[in-house]
């Protein structure tokens, strides 16, 4: 096909760090983003270019637009991380092979993003998708369901049968419950919205718990003595994250991968480190990809997309807006927490 000269994007307005930690809600787009109109990005030798079909949004998006990632923004690159769509040409061997198949991918660090008509990313990133897969489980093949694969190997190696999961209404939560449930594991899941209790609970939550409750913390000091759950995976990282991680039985671990809420925590018992072996560690699914060798890396995906494909795993989604729309529905459409939130071009 005939690749144009100009594309449009939603860029980056922001350079850097912001500096700030004021999480994910966002009232407008405006200080943000803008959609403009730009060159189709050249390519550097390995590297292809993918004719987006759909962006995925994760919170890591919203943390990055607004300088508050482990990345830093690029002014006047677009913004987005994750994405699926068509290679339509290469540099090199290698990428010259994948041109014509449906990939997923996650964006170049030089800041080619997939919130865009076209996308530039480095040809041995990304996976080709196989026949089956929606579009809509493909864009977001990488982010939650590598990150949930890879986490669940943490409560497998943990010992124990029963696990925390906080922001348990999100994807990537859901995913781990559905996973858990296959395995013979009994999360106990937290959320903040109450209606999310029997959905979850049919997924295979064997417990959940509304962190608006009074007394939430005493409902699970309960439940800890019966189910001695001793890994805990949290994408709030608040002080009822703190307070149920000193609730929870010795050798416990607080696997940190997100901080939806930016207030501040106190830790209460420092002493459960010396006399109760407790840890807190970070997980990062770029790190991941590091440290794992490519077998697993390929064990990995292959899993992941037979489990949407036999449709073991869904991805609940809310809205797909197109591009040119972002800047006006976006922020109400994330305000209704309703699902993923896809974009096409």
């Amino acid at each position: 096909m005939t690749v144009p000269a100009t594309m449009h994007a939603l860029l980056q307005k922001g350079d850097g760090y912001s500096g700030k930690q004021t999480g994910i809600s966002i009232d407008t787009l405006e200080p943000y983003l803008e959609y403009a109109e730009i060159p189709v990005p050249e390519l550097k030798d390995g590297q292809v270019l993918v004719r987006m079909a759909m962006a995925n949004i994760n919170p890591s998006d919203l943390h990055f637009i607004k300088g508050e990632y482990g990345q830093p923004r690029q002014k006047g690159k677009p913004a987005g991380f994750e994405g699926v769509g068509e290679v339509v040409a290469g540099s090199g061997a290698y990428a010259e092979k994948l041109i014509g198949q449906r990939v997923a991918f996650t964006a170049t660090p030089d800041g080619s993003g997939t919130w865009a008509d076209y996308a530039v990313t480095a040809a041995k990133t990304c996976i080709p998708v196989k026949h089956g897969m929606l579009d809509e489980d493909a864009a977001g093949h990488i982010v939650n369901p590598l990150t949930a694969m890879a986490m669940f190997d943490l409560v497998r190696k943990a010992n124990t049968e029963s696990f925390v999961l906080t922001a348990g209404a999100s994807q990537l939560c859901k995913l781990i419950i559905a996973l858990a449930k296959d395995e013979g594991y009994r999360p106990i899941v937290v959320v903040r919205r109450n209606e999310m209790t029997e959905p979850l609970k049919a997924l295979g939550a064997a417990y959940v718990l509304d962190e608006n409750d009074a007394d939430v913390v005493e409902q699970f000091k309960q439940i800890s003595r019966s189910e001695k759950p001793r890994i805990m995976l949290d994408a709030v990282s608040n002080q009822l994250s703190s307070d149920i991680f000193f609730a929870m039985p010795n050798r416990a671990n607080w696997v940190i991968y997100g901080k939806l809420d930016s207030s501040p925590i106190t830790a209460r018992e420092l002493g459960q480190f010396v006399f109760m072996d407790k840890v807190i560690s970070g997980f990062w699914l770029t790190k991941w990809f590091n440290e794992t060798s490519p077998d697993e890396q390929k064990r990995v995906i292959g899993e992941v997309q037979d489990r949407f494909i036999s449709r073991k795993w869904t991805t609940d989604v809310s809205a797909v807006i197109p591009l040119a729309e972002v800047m006006e529905k976006l922020p109400a459409t994330l305000a209704k927490r309703a699902g993923k939130v896809l974009l096409t071009p």
